[in-house]
């Protein structure tokens, strides 16, 4: 029952954080991201956010430095606009996810060029 909730409260933060990064976050390091995915354990203390970021490695670095000192002001937004009792302790990681399904996609279309 609390894995089904810890899922529900995930959605509901991953749908507020998109919009928070989008219209209230006015740093410039913070422009290309998207939100992916959000795990949060079973008692809602603590939730990874999983983000995409648009640009080279040094940019990456750089948006995941502004998230992670953003995240007081990012933590207090999401406990404004969703009604928990704590508002859940936020980390931020890259979803890599994406980048291994296209060096598969990459390594596929290889294989078939040389047949």
């Amino acid at each position: 029952m609390s894995q089904m909730r810890a899922q529900r409260v995930g959605e509901q933060m991953k749908k507020e954080l998109s919009d928070i990064l989008m219209r209230e976050v006015k740093d410039p390091r913070v422009e290309f991201v998207t939100v992916t995915g959000v795990d949060v354990t079973g008692d809602l203390q603590h939730a990874t956010v999983y983000v995409t970021v648009l640009g080279e490695s040094e940019e990456k670095e750089e948006t995941l430095k502004a998230l992670r000192q953003a995240k007081g002001f990012i933590r207090s937004e999401i406990g404004k606009r969703i009604n928990l009792r704590k508002t859940p302790d936020i980390e931020f990681d890259f979803d890599e996810s994406i980048a291994y399904g296209n060096r598969i996609e990459k390594l596929i279309n290889d294989l078939k060029k040389e047949e």
